[in-house]
């Protein structure tokens, strides 16, 4: 009679993954609410209840709807010009969302080149690109911002081109760092000798093996570079009027704040909660992604 064995096989590469982001908590509620503001943002014209620069004279600075005197037609009151503030609120998500994926794909693609390059060729390429590196770490990072948007003028396009370039540096000294750990493996020194080239080493051997750290980097950069955008947009020198972007919006509202607090809270409570989401993320990706802190 004969035996039947059944082999259980590894969990996928996803279901594993899954199953230690998903311990933490924290992350699983970071990604339940990026889901949802990243939903509403693409789906802005469907549950946005006015156009987001539509002026209603009659209402100018209505209060939320739970007060007395507010409407259920503007939930959370307007503002000085009578714009509906959860419009604009809803409308300005994508804005944000916008701005932190073209900085992070423009300064994760510029600075896993330039980190490839220093950590592959070592010597005097390296000193130069790592001593560059340098001089722009020692300036803050919001200084910095705001001394490139004043070279090359206010607007949202210059902003998101100077927040990529001030966070370039962290993804060329990560990557620097993860080549040349992986460098001088085994696998490496295999592929080497097998005859790879080496964009073929670089791109296609060594590469993929640093994209973890990187992935938890590019992460916590997205919500660096939202609060940069908001910081500017408040400085006048990103977005500019009548754009709906958060920091503009509270830009415009400052001086309202004494007598019409909701016209600078609700944009300030949704940069809280959509960069806090983002972070409670990157712990949960980096507790999923870095080997060190699963257990066999």
């Amino acid at each position: 009679m004969s035996t039947v064995t059944v082999k259980t096989g590894q969990p996928s590469a996803l279901a594993e993954f899954w199953h230690y982001f998903s311990r933490n908590k924290g992350a699983v509620i970071g990604l339940v609410v990026f889901v949802i503001i990243l939903v509403v943002a693409i789906l802005a014209p469907l549950f946005a209840p006015h156009g987001p620069n539509e002026q209603n004279r009659a209402v100018l600075l209505s209060v939320p709807f739970w007060m007395q005197g507010g409407s259920a037609s503007f939930p959370l009151g307007t503002d000085a010009v009578g714009r509906d503030i959860l419009s604009r609120l809803i409308y300005g998500a994508r804005f944000s969302l916008f701005i932190g994926v073209v900085v992070v794909t423009l300064s994760v693609i510029s600075g896993v080149l330039i980190g490839l390059v220093a950590g592959f060729f070592r010597g005097k390429i390296d000193t130069a690109i790592m001593r560059l590196m340098d001089i722009i770490l020692a300036f803050p990072s919001l200084l910095l911002a705001l001394v490139l948007v004043a070279v090359l003028g206010p607007g949202l396009t210059n902003a998101m081109i100077a927040i990529s370039l001030v966070n370039q540096p962290h993804f060329v000294r990560l990557t620097r760092a993860s080549v040349m750990s992986e460098r001088e493996k085994e696998y490496v020194i295999a592929s080497r000798v097998s005859g790879a080239g080496t964009f073929r080493l670089m791109f296609q051997t060594i590469l993929p093996n640093c994209l973890g750290p990187l992935i938890v980097q590019a992460t916590l950069a997205f919500s660096a570079a939202i609060l940069d955008a908001a910081a500017l947009g408040f400085l006048g020198m990103g977005a500019q009027p009548p754009t709906p972007e958060w920091g503009t919006m509270l830009a415009e509202s400052r001086e309202f704040i004494s007598r019409a607090w909701w016209v600078v809270t609700f944009p300030g409570l949704a940069i809280l909660i959509t960069v806090l989401a983002i972070n409670l993320m990157g712990d949960g990706l980096r507790d999923a992604l870095d080997p060190k802190l699963k257990r066999s």
